[in-house]
């Protein structure tokens, strides 16, 4: 349990007022929270919720369990690469198959073994993000929790604007840490997407036409 499921109860109360009170309230049209509304497309109490919900620990044991999965692929590749004792025609028709086999499993970033790197790689840089998204609320829930406009969001009585005033300053304030957690998500997503695409196919391996000659096997 870190500091953000700590907080996580006593914040989805305040927020869940504070959501309340801007559906039933408002704020002032050129109050900053609109902007941000208007671009994550959710009120605050759900868009802290989405982060609550980030779950790094089991991101990091996919990376870890994928790269576990690498060194056997790179064990099958070093396999092939043994010729064994035979030569001939079909030796050098197989040697030809296992060869573009064995590149295509560990040769290069063009590679499964590549691919799987780059997936590994997603998902721990997925997992560092969803950590840091996690403490950077927290910092924010513990600020607003803590001041004057949560006071007034929870003793909200009245005709009084200034509760919604404060609603909209205390969903502001999470709006943006979440923004800025979803701008570093964009960022991580461009910087990994072309190594995550599909394989190209594999190269075609030239048919040994001669299969006519002496195949010898040695002891």
């Amino acid at each position: 349990m870190d500091a953000l499921d700590q907080l996580a109860g006593p914040a989805a109360e305040l927020l869940g007022r504070v959501d309340d009170l801007l559906a039933r309230v408002g704020a002032p049209a050129d109050h900053r929270i609109w902007p941000l509304v208007r671009r994550l497309r959710v009120l605050p109490g759900d868009a802290a919720g989405a982060v609550t919900a980030l779950r790094p620990a089991a991101l990091a044991r996919a990376g870890h369990a994928v790269r576990t999965l690498i060194r056997e692929y790179d064990d099958a590749g070093r396999a092939l690469g043994d010729d064994g004792s035979w030569g001939g025609a079909a030796a050098d028709a197989y040697a030809a198959r296992r060869t573009a086999l064995a590149e295509r499993l560990t040769d290069g970033p063009d590679s499964l073994t590549g691919r799987m790197a780059a997936t590994a790689g997603y998902a721990e840089a997925v997992a560092d993000w969803a950590a840091d998204s996690r403490t950077a609320l927290a910092y924010t829930l513990l600020d607003v929790l803590a001041s004057a406009e949560a006071m007034l969001v929870v003793t909200a009585d009245g005709p009084d604007d200034r509760p919604g005033r404060a609603a909209a300053e205390i969903g502001a304030r999470v709006l943006a840490t979440v923004a800025e957690s979803y701008d570093a998500g964009e960022r991580l997503l461009a910087r990994w997407g072309p190594d995550l695409t599909e394989l190209p196919p594999p190269r075609p391996v030239e048919a040994v036409s001669d299969w006519d000659g002496t195949t010898w096997i040695t002891g």
